[in-house]
């Protein structure tokens, strides 16, 4: 996004359209309108509430109150009592939140059907805060922070699908792709706060309760900001027309793209909304049966395939391994764990700005075939200086080692953040055709959840028997996780969502596909119609007049997106 100067213009289709859509009004509109930028600015927050409560535990396992209260108590030589967490205590503690998040997005997609995405958000803000109550109200009760930590995740995991989904039905396709990685950078963003605040806290009120509930309390301020704040906002113009509240869909839609009545932008996206609501009205499958078609349907059991592999190996990169557990991490280290922490963060942060440049620029397939290589490089290097030269019964006695641990953390961290942290999302959201999108994502998120519970849980165990050497294993995953990219994944730099379905159908090369010339739009049509993945497929024989139109409206809405963001 550019700022509000900005236009898009829409001479070029004045002619693309029958005689009553050359009547329409062509005049540019804000490439961002007020109302989207607000709404990409507050909708975005749930990606921070996901971001923060992921990032806060990593703190807490090294706050002297909070191992007091919920930790077990040893005595040490000298028959003093000390309080840690054992593999088993801190992988729950940690791993839960995974478990509630998996649950609460997968039931959140039938609640927003049945009261809305507004509603929804609110819905779930709330039951995120009523986990941080029960965490903030314990004593020394370890279970009840651990059912704090599940009840939040289940408003976590359904924040994670319902705002991208608002972000989706309701912003101009120009912005879309831009509003996406808005969320991705909130979350971001959270982690490096949860980090900031655990510095604040540890350095003030480390030895009190403060330490940790201030930190979990902060989060009441994103919950309630966003639950209130959403309510400002309509409900989703696709939503609304399912319900049958047309006018209401196309005045949301005038308010978000800052346009009249009869400009031709709404008119098209009306149009469009028609033809998806005719088409899932016309082929009610069922639940199971939308799945037995999805699944039947050309190459797509590929690439659900690919598309939980992809979300397995974002997991699998070991970025979780530094911000779950980067102050136990980096605890023997002479500089403070915690400030090492915001260090990492805000170089997660900061440099997500250059992944989103990376993206449009050299493609998807390049930026994370680099990315997998630099990973495992540092992997490779971390683990064995880790291993090999740090005494780990006193590393004060090799301080070098312990520096060259956190500078290649931090190298590390630059590489994900710029490639498979953002850009997973980013082929996820484009793999799939439309008509099995919402399916296909759920199932790709899922396994997202799922390696990211058992890395949150197992990896107590593991560093415990094996230290520095479990860096071996991310540097072997990561290895594996290129290789998927290069011999499955598509390049889809500048495609359309139908072009990137054509070449999945055509059973197009992937290492071709960056040089693969797309057929004519009537051409790549009928292929789509012939496999079954065109979401229209079922009323294009009653709507042959009106589909023409919408077609050449997304192929000219496209055209500003391809030159300025991204195709999502």
């Amino acid at each position: 996004m550019l700022g509000f100067s900005n236009r898009v213009t829409f001479d070029h289709v004045r002619q693309a359209g029958t005689e009553k859509e050359r009547s329409l009004d062509y005049s540019p509109l804000p490439r961002v309108s007020r109302r989207s930028f607000a709404m990409g600015l507050l909708v975005s927050m749930g990606g921070l509430i996901f971001g923060y409560d992921t990032g806060q535990i990593s703190g807490f396992l090294e706050q002297p109150d909070f191992q007091r209260r919920f930790g077990e108590s040893s005595v040490n030589d000298m028959g003093e009592t000390t309080y840690s967490f054992s593999p088993v205590r801190s992988g729950v503690i940690v791993g839960l939140l995974s478990i509630g998040t998996l649950i609460g997005a997968l039931v959140a997609a039938p609640i927003a059907d049945r009261i809305g995405r507004r509603l929804s958000v609110s819905f779930w803000c709330v039951v995120t805060s009523i986990g941080f109550v029960i965490q903030i109200a314990a004593v020394s009760a370890y279970a009840q922070i651990v059912v704090g930590r599940l009840v939040a995740g289940f408003g976590v995991g359904a924040l994670s699908l319902l705002v991208p989904m608002y972000q989706a039905e309701t912003a101009p396709p120009w912005v879309r792709g831009a509003l996406v990685c808005a969320y991705q950078l909130f979350i971001t963003f959270g982690i490096f706060l949860a980090a900031v605040f655990n510095l604040g806290t540890y350095d003030h009120q480390r030895n009190n309760s403060a330490s940790w509930r201030i930190v979990i309390g902060i989060g009441w301020v994103f919950t309630i900001g966003l639950g209130f704040g959403i309510l400002v906002f309509n409900e989703t113009p696709r939503y609304a027309y399912r319900k049958g509240r047309v006018d209401e869909a196309k005045r949301t839609l005038m308010r978000v793209y800052d346009a009249p009545e009869n400009h031709w932008a709404i008119h098209v996206q009306m149009e469009e909304i028609e033809s998806k609501f005719r088409a899932e009205s016309t082929a009610k499958t069922g639940f199971i049966g939308g799945y037995v078609e999805m699944f039947r349907a050309p190459r797509m059991f590929y690439r659900i395939a690919l598309g939980v592999a992809l979300q397995m190996f974002q997991q699998l990169t070991g970025a979780n391994y530094f911000f779950y557990y980067g102050t136990t991490i980096f605890q023997s280290v002479q500089i403070s764990s915690f400030i090492t922490q915001v260090i990492l963060n805000t170089i997660n942060f900061g440099v997500t700005f250059i992944g989103l440049y990376l993206v449009e620029h050299y493609g998807r397939r390049k930026s994370l075939i680099v990315g997998s290589v630099w990973m495992f490089i540092c992997f490779l290097i971390f683990a064995s200086v880790g291993h090999f030269l740090l005494d780990i019964n006193n590393p004060a006695n090799t301080p070098t080692a312990g520096i060259v641990l956190i500078v290649f953390a931090a190298i590390f961290v630059l590489g994900y953040a710029t490639t498979w942290g953002p850009m997973v999302w980013t082929l996820i959201a484009e793999i799939y055709p439309s008509k099995y999108r919402a399916r296909s994502m759920a199932l790709a998120t899922a396994s997202n959840w799922t390696w990211n519970f058992l890395i949150a849980f197992f990896t107590p165990f593991i560093t415990k028997d094996i230290d520095f050497r479990y860096g071996y294993v991310f540097a072997a995953t990561n290895v594996v996780g290129g290789l998927i990219v290069y011999f499955f994944c598509m390049e889809g730099q500048g495609r359309t969502l139908e072009e990137i379905d054509t070449m999945y159908v055509q059973h197009v090369s992937p290492r071709k596909s960056a040089k693969w010339i797309a057929p004519p739009p009537e051409e790549m049509a009928r292929i789509r119609r012939e496999a079954g993945t065109a979401e229209d497929v079922e009323s294009s024989g009653s709507n042959t007049a009106t589909a023409p139109a919408v077609e050449a409206g997304r192929k000219s809405t496209t055209e500003p997106v391809n030159e300025h963001t991204e195709t999502v």
